[in-house]
């Protein structure tokens, strides 16, 4: 019985919770291959993307310390966001909500330690919701 309860639970939760997979429309905004030797990158978007209100990071390859994200918006302002935790390759970080309303990005900065294995290259792809 508390194995049928636990599991109920835990499918509860499961479902509760927003996922990068389940069905929300994601739009690839742009991705880099980083290494251990840069600490710093940034991923061009274009406007013809269009306006985002959150935005995902996905990592593959191997895992990334996130320091900082900073969200450069078509106006110029900037949107500095703490992301001081780990994303294991093949995970994701948490949903970024992005402030005001709807926003043209120009540009991704992110601030990294990759943990990495000397000429081997990690991914990082983001990606924003409208």
């Amino acid at each position: 019985m508390k194995t049928r309860s636990f599991f109920i639970i835990v499918l509860t939760l499961v479902l509760a919770m927003p996922s990068f997979s389940q069905g929300r429309k994601w739009t690839l905004l742009g991705e880099k291959l980083v290494n251990d030797r840069l600490d710093h990158d940034i991923v061009l978007v274009t406007a013809k993307q269009g306006d985002f209100k959150s935005i995902i990071i996905r990592v593959k390859g191997a895992s990334i310390d996130f320091k900082k994200v900073t969200v450069v918006y078509g106006n110029g302002e900037r949107d500095e966001i703490e992301l001081r935790n780990t994303i294991p390759a093949g995970g994701t970080s948490r949903i970024i909500d992005l402030k005001g309303k709807e926003r043209i990005i120009r540009e991704i900065e992110f601030w990294y330690d990759a943990n990495t294995i000397r000429g081997r290259k990690a991914l990082v792809r983001v990606f924003g919701r409208k």
